[in-house]
């Protein structure tokens, strides 16, 4: 039994998959489900509940939720899990923006918020004590900091993620305008924008996560690059700005997702179109990212990937397959492919509990 096994018990061995249907150009019915077993391999179990194209899916902290984006039909919905991996829709579907294409929960259960890439729009819906979604509030809309740079047609906000941040403030990205806004909640008003971190034009700021210093990790899609940026006097201020690989980007890249080892000292990027997932080390005190070593991220068009003890877990949207990784804990490198199983269009993998 390796490292990565010791969170594989009856209660967490669950992961749900978000995935792309025929609404949305993929092969899948809904939201997946697969076991993880002892030794590090993936059982798929087939689809947990019928969903349109829920290509993003987030778990209530305490209570037996889902959370997922129907991504082609604007909305978001709560789903309650029964038995070991089923689920059944938890209340009506609540009205999102166009492409929602992300979901993140509060940790203290109070919200959840939606990010929607087509027309930038951040909701949030507050939460009952069952987990269901009562009031929506709409968030302020961007302006796009760059907007006299290059003269030319105004540029589409398009709110890609959102990440709730230890201080208890919400990091919202925006691909279109590159910027950070970070939010504050208020009961019975949602998001009260407090400030925003300018990112380089052009950049187009998709996914991040949190360090446990409190700096903040980005990926960005465009450029295929990261960014730092760390709290200070109350604000967050960009302190880092570096290449994702360690081969540089090619033709038609676009980087997806980052995540955190479980030491917390190496960075997994990955990027599609060179179909590879980046090592970068944490430096600099977690100020910085260095690419260490880029390799093969087991299928085509890695969208997103998951760190679970020491298992890399990368779900590819067009070959159809979850790859798995052992990660080697002192040097942070992956061994050769551990497992891969077959799982219809998967675009998200997130764990259970």
């Amino acid at each position: 039994m390796t490292n990565g096994a010791a969170n594989n018990s009856p209660a967490t061995n669950i992961q749900w998959i978000g995935t792309y249907t025929p609404d949305g150009g993929g092969r899948a019915d809904g939201i997946g489900a697969v076991r993880a077993h002892l030794d590090g391999s993936l059982e798929w179990l087939g689809t947990a509940v019928e969903a349109q194209s829920p290509s993003f899916v987030a778990v209530h902290p305490t209570l037996p939720v889902v959370y997922a984006a129907a991504e082609q039909r604007g909305k978001v919905q709560a789903y309650r899990r029964h038995g070991e991996a089923a689920l059944e829709a938890h209340g009506e579907p609540q009205l999102a923006g166009e492409a929602t294409c992300h979901v993140a929960v509060d940790p203290h259960g109070r919200f959840v918020t939606a990010a929607c890439w087509g027309d930038g729009q951040v909701l949030l819906y507050e939460l009952d004590s069952d987990g269901g979604m009562t009031r929506r509030f709409p968030a302020a809309p961007s302006v796009d900091p760059h907007a006299a740079l290059p003269p030319g047609s105004p540029r589409q906000s398009r709110a890609h993620a959102s990440l709730m941040l230890l201080d208890g403030r919400i990091m919202t990205t925006d691909l279109g305008h590159d910027t950070l806004r970070i939010w504050t909640y208020q009961a019975g008003a949602g998001l009260v924008a407090d400030h925003e971190v300018v990112l380089p034009y052009g950049s187009g700021p998709r996914h991040l996560v949190q360090h446990q210093n409190g700096n903040v990790f980005i990926v960005s899609e465009y450029s295929v690059e990261v960014f730092v940026v760390r709290p200070e006097a109350g604000t967050y201020e960009l302190v880092f700005r570096g290449p994702a690989t360690a081969g540089g980007s090619q033709q038609g890249d676009s980087a997806a997702e980052i995540c955190l080892g479980p030491q917390g000292n190496f960075a997994y990027a990955g990027v599609r179109g060179s179909n590879l997932i980046s090592v970068l080390e944490v430096s600099g005190d977690g100020t910085e990212l260095i690419p260490v070593k880029d390799f093969d991220s087991g299928g085509n068009w890695p969208r997103h990937h998951m760190v679970r003890g020491n298992l890399l877990h990368v779900a590819h949207e067009r070959s159809h397959n979850i790859a798995t990784f052992e990660l080697d804990p002192i040097t942070g490198l992956p061994g050769p492919i551990r497992h891969t199983v077959n799982v219809p269009s998967p675009t998200a993998v997130v764990a259970a509990g």
